[in-house]
């Protein structure tokens, strides 16, 4: 299995292997930059690509043959959308699971309290997502993690167990705080790409194409185009005979400590 301490381990090797060649035999200076260039493509790869599990197990899909799948929601509370979205969520008696921000639910604390009181699941998605997030220390992390968790209790009384990584990258210093932290990290097996992409039946037929049973689906309650097409794909889902269940439901987890 292709994981960082696996990797780590080959690469040494290799590398020790070459630098002993080299004692008796030179070694061509490419040889050690094609070594470089294949190692740092494969953290590259690790760390881009949440499914890897590169790192550390990370869940993206719900192992089962039943017809079933879970929406999930990333970057609220948004003052745009948010409350839309779950108006539409309601309306079609669906529960989905809302990655939270935790800098954003200030001053939209009512809407973090609606959508726990709607039966929506709420999990971790950092306190300020921010674009240097990845290159923080492991105590910064989940320092960072834990504020979510407080601004969350304050509001709810309740923690996040469910975490998902910014951006869906993943890193050994992020998997340090997600262990520290007690934290289940949970990715997606259909990446909608909503944020960038503006065109409703792109999005719609992106989607529908990808639908299996045990899929967990990205969205952003920060994106006009998911709100566009939801009522309509949750129509489909129904019609192909697909259960939408909670997150936390189908994967059969504890979603709060």
């Amino acid at each position: 299995m292709l994981t960082f301490k696996n990797t780590n381990r080959f690469f040494g090797v290799l590398l020790l292997f070459l630098l002993g060649y080299d004692f008796f035999y030179p070694v061509p200076l490419f040889l050690y930059i094609i070594v470089l260039i294949a190692y740092t493509g494969i953290l590259f790869y690790g760390s881009y690509f949440v499914h890897s599990n590169f790192y550390l197990p990370v869940t993206c899909a719900a192992k089962t043959n039943q017809k079933e799948i879970a929406f999930s929601f990333d970057d609220g509370p948004a003052d745009r959308y948010t409350e839309s979205i779950l108006k539409i969520l309601k309306e079609h008696q669906v529960e989905s699971a809302f990655f939270c921000i935790g800098k954003n639910i200030h001053g939209r604390e009512q809407v973090l309290k609606q959508i726990h009181a709607e039966g929506h699941m709420i999990g971790n998605h950092s306190y300020t997502h921010g674009p240097l997030f990845d290159l923080l220390s492991p105590a910064r992390m989940l320092a960072d993690l834990q504020l979510m968790d407080q601004v969350m209790s304050e509001v709810l009384s309740l923690r996040p167990r469910l975490f998902r990584p910014p951006y869906g990258v993943t890193n050994p210093n992020l998997a340090q705080a997600i262990r520290k932290g007690g934290y289940v990290p949970v990715g997606w097996s259909i990446r909608s790409l909503d944020t960038v992409n503006r065109d409703e039946k792109r999005l719609f037929k992106k989607i529908t194409g990808s639908l299996r049973p045990g899929a967990i689906i990205l969205f952003h309650d920060t994106s006009q185009t998911t709100l566009a097409i939801l009522p309509a794909l949750i129509r489909y889902v129904k019609e192909k005979g697909y259960e939408i269940t909670r997150l936390d439901k189908l994967l059969k987890l504890d979603p709060y400590v």
